[in-house]
């Protein structure tokens, strides 16, 4: 129902029943190439769609140079956008949205159909648009964007608003849906070669606090053929599948050789976890191949205790991946340049 929501602030579906109130002008992206003539050139359909979200053609000449430049479709200005790309539409449709001078802009999932630096300058335009005092509507299910430019989140269920408030707590709320365990797959029907299997993993303490190492036990087992060495490996996820940590054990030196029962421990020392729950995915690994891929091998969970002398507003603990180990040093009686570093010029 997202998507008819977003059509419906956009104006774009007449509603059936209710009303929605708006201040202010809206520009929206909801499909990609939305508005787009396919026989006419970029050049055509920037003045075209631009005319469809409400800019004037003085407007649309002021922004002209900015939208292509964004866009990065300067050498195809001029080719009937049917030749385009999606990924090049998704890229002049944002154009022009963006540089629309609207008050609401509304933006759905279609973000995911650009390159990964074209998303980030993307996000980087909406967070300069949030800035200047508009409001940006952002759709979608990457949790690590919300998290990074939105102010405010809302989850919708069934079409009702379940939750409103931090996008922090936002994503925990959504997350939370789907984090029932599930069963353990049978060691014979994981991934891998099979040469060794984990039999068994775990960790010695459940719950523990930020700063407190976490031991994870494991013992592995042979079930056929055999390897010179091989070495263990884990992923580290948060309870919102965002990977924090790759511990490749051939970082450490650390190598398995072949037995019938073998058994080890990882130790993480660090970093500092923010208060929730984590996943491990357990490998085992040769030179050249996956030996045993186990998924969420092992959970545990940090205490909402934060290791910090003083407390703080609930606002400064959803913010980062981590928790840094760190200090503000304040300097009584000085003036910044005193403590500005020194320069020299060289000819």
């Amino acid at each position: 129902g997202k998507s008819t929501l977003l059509k419906i602030l956009s104006r774009i579906t007449e509603l059936t029943e209710g009303e929605v109130t708006l201040d202010g002008r809206i520009g929206s992206l909801l499909e990609v190439g939305t508005g787009f003539h396919q026989d006419l050139s970029g050049r055509e359909n920037i003045f075209i769609n631009g005319a469809m979200l409400g800019m004037t053609r003085r407007e649309i000449t002021r922004q002209f140079d900015g939208i292509v430049a964004f866009a990065g479709v300067e050498k195809f200005l001029d080719t009937p956008v049917k030749h385009y790309s999606s990924g090049m539409y998704v890229r002049l449709a944002f154009a022009v949205a963006a540089h629309l001078r609207s008050e609401i802009l509304i933006v759905d999932e279609v973000l995911a159909v650009g390159d990964a630096e074209f998303q980030a300058k993307c996000l980087g335009k909406m967070r300069d648009i949030s800035t200047d005092g508009r409001t940006v509507i952002f759709v979608s299910h990457n949790m690590h964007s919300i998290a990074l430019l939105c102010s405010r989140g809302i989850v919708l269920d069934a079409g009702r608003l379940s939750f409103s408030g931090h996008p922090s707590a936002a994503i925990d709320t959504y997350t939370a849906q789907f984090s029932a365990p599930t069963s353990p797959v049978p060691s014979t029907q994981r991934p891998g070669t099979g040469e060794y299997r984990f039999a068994a993993v775990w960790t010695d303490k459940s719950v523990v606090s930020a700063t407190e190492s976490k031991r994870i036990a494991f013992t592995v087992e042979r079930t056929r053929g055999r390897l010179d060495r091989f070495y263990p490996s884990a992923h580290l996820f948060d309870d919102r599948g965002q990977e924090i940590a790759h511990m490749d054990g051939r970082f450490v030196g650390c190598w398995l050789t072949d037995g019938d029962a073998l058994a080890g421990e990882l130790v993480i020392n660090g970093p500092w976890l923010r208060p929730g729950r984590y996943t491990l995915d357990m490998y085992l690994c040769s030179e050249s191949a996956v030996i045993d891929s186990f998924s969420q091998a092992c959970t545990f969970e940090v205490t909402s205790a934060l290791p910090y002398r003083h407390a703080a507003g609930s606002i400064a603990v959803p913010s980062g991946a981590v928790l840094a180990d760190f200090e503000w040093q304040a300097i009584a009686g000085s003036t910044p340049s005193e403590h500005r570093p020194a320069m020299s010029a060289q000819r």
